[in-house]
């Protein structure tokens, strides 16, 4: 293939050897939080794959705010230790890494067990529920619930910087805030979920403000390392404004964040497979992700995501108007995405549904670790 994809860049103060980028993806096998043995032979798979530059799973800042059982955190010291180990293998492949910081607000359950251990309520920016939901570790499958409206959102911003500083320790390259998919920060920017009449709501400027916040302040522990990714056609978690509402929202976002000297902004394009059906109208907002808010980056970096394959991320690359690609199913079911792309391989492995996120009672290597590599 040609070299578009394959050139270094500068992304923060690190230089990635090529493009391809690995998303965050929810895999649901850490050991009560912390970050283990068989999520490090995962990471090192894929580093030794050809990803450039990887995203890691979703991590928790707080134990407050989980949806997932398993899902890694960055919140104690045992915590740290695991990602150590995982990102001293990923740098031994020449790859870089950065920790997604998550939070899911609205759409944890009180439930759940880490929720329970928390002590304290599923917080949000409105006491507006998301319909829909599907809580299958929890007994009866319930859906989602009325949050509580946190009072003082700067405690969350605080949770963010906090995770921060523990992935500074760590030894993480960056971060990248989860600000996508009807998570806490999607939960601020967009009016349906936040109804707020203070200074955190209503106005563009005002729902804004929560994600703007948290960058600064994350800006303050790793300097230019720091990332957003964003989707604003929405759809998944009950999350979708209208179109001009959107536009105005994500304009605003983006030509404020371009100020501030991010490593990058991932831009989610609109998927099908995330849209969600309530009352036979679909949620999201379809329109071109990349296209429409591009221009409002000029001084940023631009990475997309969301089903490219690798022709199209290809394009997007030699264009100049895009620095990166994140692949994501691609990254699941082949260890090996970037040597693929590069030795013109097929990305042909196909996909174990059933243990995407683990399953009780089975091998947590199944569908996680045994993806085969082709060979060369």
């Amino acid at each position: 293939m040609s070299s578009a994809l394959f050139t270094p860049l500068k992304v923060g103060s690190v230089t990635v050897p090529n493009r391809i980028g690995m998303s965050a993806l929810t895999r649901s096998r850490s050991s009560a939080s912390v970050p283990n043995d068989i999520m490090k032979d995962y990471y090192d798979q894929r580093a030794a794959g050809g990803a450039g530059l990887i995203v890691t799973e979703g991590v928790l800042i707080t134990r407050q705010g989980t949806e997932w059982p398993n899902a890694p955190g960055i919140w104690n010291d045992e915590q740290v230790a695991g990602w150590k180990k995982i990102i001293d293998s990923v740098h031994a492949h020449g790859s870089k890494i950065y920790a997604q910081l998550w939070h899911v607000g609205r759409v944890a359950h009180p439930q759940a067990p880490e929720q329970i251990a928390a002590g304290v309520p599923v917080y949000a920016p409105s006491a507006i529920s998301a319909r829909g939901g599907n809580f299958r570790h929890i007994e009866g499958a319930p859906g989602y619930v009325t949050p509580t409206e946190v009072a003082d959102p700067t405690i969350l911003v605080a949770l963010f910087k906090q995770a921060a500083v523990n992935a500074k320790k760590a030894g993480f390259d960056g971060v990248e805030l989860h600000g996508a998919n009807g998570y806490l920060i999607h939960q601020f920017l967009d009016s349906t979920s936040n109804t707020r009449t203070d200074q955190w709501g209503g106005s563009v400027e005002n729902r804004a403000r929560f994600a703007l916040e948290t960058l600064k302040a994350v800006i303050e522990v790793f300097g230019p390392d720091v990332a957003i990714k964003v989707n604003p056609a929405g759809g998944y978690n009950d999350m979708g404004m209208p179109l001009q509402e959107t536009l105005d929202t994500y304009e605003y976002l983006l030509r404020e964040a371009d100020k501030l000297n991010l490593a990058y902004v991932c831009l989610a394009r609109y998927s099908p497979w995330l849209d969600v059906e309530f009352d036979g109208k679909k949620r999201a907002t379809p329109h071109d992700v990349p296209e429409t808010y591009a221009p409002f980056l000029p001084s940023t970096n631009i990475w997309v995501n969301t089903g490219y394959t690798p022709e199209e991320a290809e394009t997007a690359v030699s264009s100049g108007k895009i620095a990166g690609v994140f692949f994501g199913m691609a990254w699941i079911t082949h260890p090996d995405v970037g040597k693929r792309i590069q030795k013109g391989k097929p990305l042909d492995n196909a996909p174990d549904y059933a243990t995407l996120y683990g399953a009780p009672g089975v091998d947590p290597a199944k569908g996680y670790t045994d993806y085969k590599a082709a060979e060369y």
